[in-house]
């Protein structure tokens, strides 16, 4: 199953959960991506897809300066992981992929 698509993810981070959306599409063969939160939209950087793992580093503003460095295990629409920003201890990520709205009313 392709990765591209719209992911809701879940991140349990010491100072509580933080939802974002990410987005990932393929273009010229290589994987890009967005994430935005309620605050920011901020781009995906050396997104990697190997086999059902995928990394990829972003940096964020909100609630404070950090560069994420995401690994997550996908398994068809679920994912999980872990962000890890810095030296600071790793944090628990999960997701699910968006239903796709292709040929609904």
């Amino acid at each position: 199953m392709p990765i591209e698509g719209i992911w809701n993810l879940s991140i349990s981070t010491p100072i509580g959960k933080i939802k974002a959306v990410v987005e990932l599409r393929r273009r010229d063969g290589v994987l890009t991506g967005t994430a935005h939160s309620a605050e920011e939209e901020v781009p995906l950087n050396d997104v990697v897809l190997d086999g059902d793992r995928l990394t990829w580093k972003q940096a964020i503003t909100k609630p404070m300066r950090l560069n994420l460095a995401f690994d997550v295990t996908v398994s068809g629409d679920t994912l999980q992981g872990t962000s890890k920003a810095g030296r600071l201890p790793s944090s628990k990520v999960t997701g699910e992929r968006q239903a796709s709205q292709e040929g609904q009313a």
